[in-house]
């Protein structure tokens, strides 16, 4: 670990490979697992805002969740904002193209220029997984066997974790933040 700033960060995001192989897990990180994907409240109100423009995008099965529970939630697990799940999987944003891949309605609605709003930064970090503390914010690697397979890749491409998710990070923490960064791995 080591520190940039207000965060600490696992150094396994500089010494570990990534790029995903949607291909291969076909978006499973948004299908699998127990709970939405975490939100901020910025986001959540952001999500509330863009909805009408997102809808269209969006299967049946996620409109009814989303109109029954709300575009956010508070987990009640540790009280958390994250995306509402259709039956205790899917995220009630994920849409499916035509080879059965998992991707993501507000994304969809981004690339068309419906919305100004890419998508939650959590998903756009994964591996990445930011803990937010009061002085500090805890920057890890998530390591998930679902994406052994962009594991592989991203071995193969020699492609580190910080830079395949480069622009999230920016997103997150700034350009200042990310030159710093990227001045840390190139030293080790």
């Amino acid at each position: 670990m080591f520190q940039l700033g207000k965060t600490i960060v696992s150094e396994d995001i500089i010494e570990k490979e990534f790029a995903c192989n949607l291909s291969a897990c076909k978006g499973a990180c948004c299908v699998d697992g127990d709970a939405g994907a975490p939100l901020d409240k910025e986001e959540a109100q952001i999500l509330k805002d863009i909805y009408p423009k997102v809808k269209p995008y969006l299967r049946q099965e996620g409109i009814d969740v989303i109109e029954s529970q709300g575009t956010s939630v508070t987990s009640e697990e540790d009280g958390e904002l994250e995306t509402p799940l259709i039956n205790g999987a899917d995220c009630a944003y994920v849409i499916y193209d035509e080879k059965d891949v998992a991707l993501c309605g507000i994304e969809a609605a981004y690339r068309n220029g419906d919305v100004n709003w890419k998508k939650p930064v959590s998903c756009e970090l994964y591996p990445i997984r930011v803990q937010d503390y009061s002085e500090f914010s805890a920057v890890n690697y998530h390591k998930w066997q679902i994406c052994d397979d962009a594991c592989s890749l991203g071995k193969e491409l020699q492609v580190p974790v910080y830079k395949f998710v480069k622009d999230a990070l920016i997103r997150k923490f700034g350009e200042d933040w990310y030159m710093e960064l990227e001045k840390i791995a190139d030293s080790k």
